[in-house]
């Protein structure tokens, strides 16, 4: 084969702008819904991630992960795609996001690139999107009460798209260990029209922030928990996004625990539940421990999953007073979903630029 004469293969490259308004068409919700409920259901191919960590020259924790994943619908094309996103604890304080990448798009049958889009926009609003989907599933009826902990760029993508999907929302608490952040993020929720009718307010301290609010998100850089059981109100959610917030007493008192995967959790050493894993405090759905692991006296299991909840095999949760933890560990496969759709609107609206190999 003469390479040097083999045509190149165009695929279209979509920047945040242009990720931004393919999305203004695209119900990110319902994308993410249907990418759960194929997973459930065995339609999905979701391999292990790739981890890389260092500590950079100025002595902060980064990391890149790249996250592979596909979903096999039957009578339809699969959608193959690669997610890699990227951060540095230290970007905020150097006036950019913390986290960064690529969204990429392969076409099935040659397995070339069909689209390289930015990530970080899709990966913060299909993460809002997991969180809305637990709330119309897991929280108690008509919840009022929201409480932010971290005001980054995570918490701005919940509160953009928890005012359209939670029309009872009535509060919204904010707390974050540089107060300014949570100011700045307060005035930006003065500005939308969608938060008219809501109450803002800065919260001193997390356990101030979420002992009224029946919906709790974490979107924290924390390695160590500490949201304990009795800072919980009776009935409240905790959707679980930074995944290292909450005590492990806090997930063992839980009524329900539900995940997005459970495979992921199970072979991930870094995270709380993973580590709960291994340690023995932790069990499987099934009620089984980890190969060569005792469970211990008090252990829990994991209920189950978001898709199954969804897709009407798993009830969700079992009392108003009970307290039920969300924990998406993130899977690929709904960057990958969201991507796909935002690609088809790009493809339709001739945005984004065509480059070649």
């Amino acid at each position: 084969m003469d390479f040097e004469q083999y045509p190149d293969s165009h695929f279209r490259h979509l920047t945040r702008s242009d990720v931004i308004e393919a999305a203004r068409d695209v119900d990110i919700v319902a994308a993410v819904a249907e990418a759960l409920r194929l997973h459930s259901a065995g339609h999905s191919v979701l391999p292990e991630e790739a981890y890389l960590g260092w500590t950079t020259p100025q002595g902060d924790a980064a990391r890149l992960l790249a996250m592979p994943g596909a979903l096999t619908e039957e009578g339809r094309a699969p959608v193959i795609g690669m997610k890699t996103i990227n951060a540095s604890i230290g970007n905020p304080a150097r006036g950019i996001p913390r986290a960064q990448g690529f969204t990429l798009l392969l076409d099935p049958e040659t397995a070339r690139p069909r689209a390289l889009m930015e990530a970080a926009y899709i990966s913060a609003m299909r993460t809002a999107a997991v969180t809305a989907l637990a709330v119309r599933h897991l929280a108690v009826a008509e919840p009022r009460g929201l409480a932010l902990l971290g005001c980054g760029a995570l918490a701005q993508a919940h509160i953009a798209l928890l005012l359209r999907t939670v029309p009872t929302l009535r509060r919204i608490t904010l707390y974050d260990v540089a107060p300014d952040r949570a100011k700045s993020v307060a005035h930006h929720i003065a500005t939308l029209p969608a938060a008219a009718d809501i109450e803002t307010a800065v919260a001193d301290g997390p356990r101030e922030a979420v002992r009224d609010a029946e919906v709790v998100v974490p979107v924290t850089t924390v390695t160590q928990g500490y949201i304990e059981p009795d800072w919980l109100r009776p009935g409240a959610l905790v959707c679980h996004v930074s995944l290292d917030d909450l005590t492990e007493a806090a997930v063992l008192a839980a009524g329900t625990v539900i995940v997005d995967d459970w495979s992921l959790v199970r072979d991930d050493p870094r995270r709380l539940l993973g580590r709960m894993h291994r340690a023995g405090t932790l069990l499987g759905p099934d009620g089984t421990p980890r190969q060569g692991v005792t469970a211990r006296p008090g252990a829990r299991p994991v209920d189950g999953t978001l898709g199954d909840v969804i897709a009407g095999r798993h009830p969700g949760r079992r009392d108003q007073d009970e307290i039920v933890v969300s924990n998406p560990f993130g899977m690929s496969i709904l960057d990958v979903a969201v991507a796909d759709r935002i690609h088809a609107r790009a493809e339709a609206a001739g945005l984004g630029t065509r480059l070649t190999l």
